[in-house]
């Protein structure tokens, strides 16, 4: 029997997918597990617990048409429909960002302030509003890890915000979360209060996506990328507004790109009206999470 031949199993279809990756991928042979337990249904483990499994020529064609799109550097995440993130799992199209690692520190950093404000003994359930939503990710995160919050998510693009609704009801956090539409603040209920405002806004300068990886800039939406010319477009939109919508000492934490928490700071103390602006770094030790409290 020539290799040619052989049934292909799970071994087999992981080996040869790992090469038809390596021209194109930073991490083939978890792109090939990963996609090959999508095609299967199954958890990744499952493909070492029984690597002698035999795929059916519909998994081994539809397996060779991801690895296809794949090689092409169409995201992983889009190709299955589906990303973890903190401590859940949520639903991803091609209108929402897939959610990276480094964002989980903006939700460590909101639930350190939640803590905070546990501490001033404050009675209500604590508000959270997340702007730029998206998948949800974020105030989902938020939410499952913290029994007594109620979320606001809201972004310009509808179908990202089917898609957050999607996973709430997934993930049965439905009742405390809630996505609208709305340009930032524009389509908020006028009186809204928050105890906590978050935000991972556009924030890739213009010139510089086409410098992004072709995973990126080929296939995320610009309009959850693309942050005018410095990068910096929807701080200076968000920062000066939040105070309005914050409840007394409550927190503003926003993601920045790593080099531009300088600047990112600086429109923080320019708007007047927060104290205890910090710089909080990711895990990997890089500046990710501006935060600051309003100013009583």
């Amino acid at each position: 029997m020539t290799e040619a031949t052989r049934p292909p199993t799970v071994r087999r279809a992981l080996a040869s997918e790992t090469r038809r990756l390596r021209a194109s991928s930073q991490s083939p042979r978890l792109d090939a597990e990963i996609l090959l337990a999508h095609v299967l249904g199954v958890r990744r483990e499952y493909l070492y617990a029984e690597p002698g499994r035999v795929l059916s020529a519909a998994e081994t064609t539809l397996l060779h048409e991801l690895v296809s799109r794949r090689a092409r550097h169409e995201p992983v995440a889009y190709l299955t429909g589906r990303k973890a993130f903190h401590d859940i799992e949520v639903g991803v199209n091609g209108h929402t960002l897939i959610p990276r690692p480094e964002t989980e520190t903006l939700v460590e950093v909101a639930l350190e302030k939640l803590r905070e404000l546990d501490a001033l003994g404050r009675r209500e359930p604590p508000r959270v509003l997340d702007i730029g939503t998206g998948s949800g990710a974020v105030a989902l995160a938020i939410v499952h890890a913290r029994a007594d919050v109620r979320a606001v998510g809201i972004d310009v693009r509808h179908q990202a915000l089917e898609q957050a609704r999607v996973n709430a009801e997934q993930l049965g956090l439905i009742d405390r979360c809630r996505f609208l539409a709305s340009d930032l603040f524009a389509d908020v209920p006028p009186g809204s209060l928050f105890d906590l405002i978050v935000s991972n806004p556009p924030y890739v300068a213009d010139d510089e996506l086409a410098a992004t990886p072709p995973d990126v800039h080929a296939y995320e939406p610009h309009t959850a990328l693309l942050g005018g010319p410095a990068g910096l477009d929807f701080y200076h939109r968000i920062v000066p507004a939040a105070p309005q919508f914050l409840a007394p000492r409550g927190f503003l934490a926003v993601e920045i790109a790593e080099r531009r928490a300088t600047e990112v700071t600086a429109i923080f103390r320019e708007c007047g009206r927060f104290e205890q602006i910090e710089v909080h770094d990711d895990l990997g030790g890089r500046p990710r999470v501006v935060s600051g409290r309003e100013r009583v």
